[in-house]
């Protein structure tokens, strides 16, 4: 039973991950693309705006695929943790908390869900697993 919930766990949070990053990087799922998102990351300090959105944008997408097909979990973690640290610190650490608000809410829930499933692995239902890949213990 554990491997069917680190299963849910990773499809679900890696997924949308992906998307969220998809939008950044494709303007996917009502995204504003690299253009738009550049412009944005601009405006909170993150220069050159396009070039870091599309590569913020792919390294997300490219995360949560990986997250969810359960390959590459440590360097999957990073590619999620990472942008979420950067996230907090220029824009939604001001905002408190909660979503609702803008805030953090988002983001750790993320980074805990990386976190613990590089701690605990991905489950033999992984790509980690079929491949013998065991970067911890």
């Amino acid at each position: 039973m554990e491997d069917i919930g680190l299963l849910i766990i990773r499809i679900v949070a890696g997924l949308f991950y992906a998307a969220h990053g998809s939008q950044k990087a494709f303007g996917w799922f009502g995204g504003a693309g690299p253009k738009g998102t550049g412009e944005f990351f601009e405006s909170v300090g993150i220069r050159p705006g396009s070039a870091m959105a599309l590569l913020a944008g792919l390294g997300e997408f490219i995360g949560g695929l990986l997250f969810t097909f359960g390959l590459f979990i440590p360097l999957a973690a990073l590619l999620i943790i990472i942008p979420m640290i950067v996230a907090i610190i220029t824009v939604h650490g001001k905002n408190g908390w909660f979503v609702d608000r803008g805030g953090i809410e988002y983001n750790l829930v993320l980074i805990a869900i990386a976190i613990g499933i590089t701690f605990t692995g991905p489950g033999v239902w992984s790509l980690d697993e079929a491949y013998g890949i065991q970067i911890f213990g």
